[in-house]
């Protein structure tokens, strides 16, 4: 049996799609997800959805390779119909040979997301003064990530 290997605090598609070769061997992802601190989840996966910084990325075994940035929000990992939830802090993503590597500065499983939590960031964040461009740029990152623990934590994580 499979089983989740997580270190640390830590969709179905078809055949035939954009960047998946339906003649590949490889039946089976690995998904790995590595923070600066820890490796976060590594576990094998039928289906893994990105959040890349300009849309999502769903990637089957057998998708071309790619390498692409992150944006903040939900990584989905599918193993025997259940899914695994983590949000993600940017960062990057690498698909090849069947391994789909994560680097992201911060990765927690949704449920422990908390919404009351994220409300107060995200108002915290907008009381940020920014009188400069470089103050905008960290309040508007700030916002982002608030934002995105937001959705997650409504959808599945802790209410409140």
């Amino acid at each position: 049996m499979n089983e989740h290997h997580y270190v640390g605090s830590g969709g179905v598609g078809f055949g035939g799609e954009a960047g998946v070769d339906v003649t590949s061997p490889i039946k089976v992802l690995e998904c790995i997800v590595v923070t600066p601190e820890t490796t976060a989840l590594q576990t094998p996966a039928e289906f893994v959805a990105l959040p890349l910084y300009d849309g999502e990325l769903g990637v089957l075994p057998g998708h071309s390779p790619f390498i692409g940035r992150l944006g903040y929000g939900e990584l989905r990992v599918t193993e025997n119909g259940k899914t695994f939830r983590l949000y993600v802090d940017g960062g990057f993503v690498q698909v090849a040979d069947g391994i789909v590597s994560v680097l992201t500065n911060n990765a927690v499983p949704a449920e422990k997301l908390s919404a009351a939590a994220a409300r107060e960031q995200l108002a915290a964040a907008q009381a940020r003064k920014a009188n400069s461009p470089e103050l905008l740029a960290i309040r508007d990152r700030l916002e982002q990530q608030a934002r995105a623990q937001l959705r997650i934590a409504e959808h599945v994580g802790i209410a409140g």
